[in-house]
């Protein structure tokens, strides 16, 4: 990739108390830096990283401090005027379930915090919770900027109750959001709160539960049938599954398969990571396989270890895609 090309990431950056599914507690900072950490290690020196985020006054030195050591990252984004972020403790139950409580909570982004970065060529959105990056925010983008807007649908599927307990929600107005996103990705449970077609079909729905894998065509062919661009939906330990229109409109789906991992030591930001990668993969030649590829090597990469020194050089990158699937993509 040549140099000179910008990225906008969205998304809390919150004080996470972590406890792993083998009782191990971590205390660090995560979200958005997850992202922005994978970005610096895939984008060359002269690019540049804008992370865009509200946080309390007691974090935002020590935010910078760490976003400090990534030379690319730009830190006007980072703003604590209002002394609200998020306070987050995570609780794995198994490699891959975990209970969230949420104790602080980010000031919403709004078009006026994304101003000063409306040049970027991709604006990345890893909210964690739905009123952080609102559909106005993302029409704001859309109608002021010609770049890329990828949106994880971790946000617009999770709410807060009373006590600060994370649930899953209803993305009942999906339909709203979409055209204003290109790269729409997700999981099987988000897919899971984003698609009932009927009424019946809605006063059976078990928000959270999976979507059955036979039902993502469908809901595939609506998303980018609504200005979407591609679909991207994780898959776990299967890898992710990619669709889109081809230029006759029909749809088009490719399983990309995983990138193994020998020893997984902590799964938190593995979502985020990948949003890094798949955002960076699609600037490169919009190709949303190899992008998908590259959203599947950070979010192994992330997996590897709790640090933010996980990820690899983006030659060592492209070695890894390259012997995990050859020429494919």
């Amino acid at each position: 990739m040549s140099g000179g090309r910008s990225v906008a990431v969205l998304g809390p950056i919150p004080r996470d108390r972590i406890t792993t599914h083998r009782g191990e507690v971590f205390e660090k900072y995560g979200c958005a830096l997850y992202t922005v950490a994978a970005l610096s290690a895939l984008l060359d020196a002269d690019d540049r990283i804008y992370p865009i985020v509200h946080v309390r006054r007691d974090d935002e030195e020590p935010i910078k401090q760490l976003l400090s050591q990534f030379p690319n990252v730009d830190l006007t984004g980072i703003r604590s005027t209002t002394d609200h972020g998020a306070v987050v403790e995570l609780t794995y139950v198994d490699q891959n379930t975990r209970i969230e409580q949420q104790t602080g909570f980010m000031a919403p982004i709004t078009p006026a915090d994304v101003e000063f970065a409306l040049h970027a060529d991709s604006f990345v959105c890893v909210p964690i919770t739905d009123y952080e990056v609102g559909q106005a925010t993302l029409a704001y983008i859309k109608s002021h900027s010609d770049g890329t807007v990828l949106l994880d649908a971790h946000g617009p599927t999770s709410t807060l109750v009373i006590g600060g307990e994370r649930r899953r929600r209803l993305w009942v107005e999906r339909d709203e959001w979409l055209p204003h996103v290109d790269i729409l990705k997700m999981n099987l449970e988000e897919a899971g709160c984003s698609w009932f077609p009927s009424r019946i079909a809605l006063e059976h729905h078990d928000a959270g539960a999976p979507i059955s894998t036979e039902l993502l065509p469908e809901f595939a062919e609506h998303c980018l049938r609504h200005g979407v661009q591609a679909l991207c939906v994780t898959l776990d330990e299967r890898g992710c599954v990619v669709y889109r229109l081809d230029e006759a409109g029909g749809l088009v789906e490719r399983i990309v398969p995983r990138i193994p991992v020998e020893h997984v030591v902590d799964t938190t930001g593995a979502g985020d990571s990948f949003a890094a990668g798949m955002a960076f993969g699609y600037l490169q030649d919009r190709d949303v396989v190899r992008a998908a590829q590259y959203g599947n090597a950070m979010g192994a990469q992330r997996c590897t270890g709790s640090a933010l020194n996980v990820y690899l050089p983006l030659a060592e990158t492209n070695k890894q895609i390259a012997r995990t699937y050859g020429d494919d993509g």
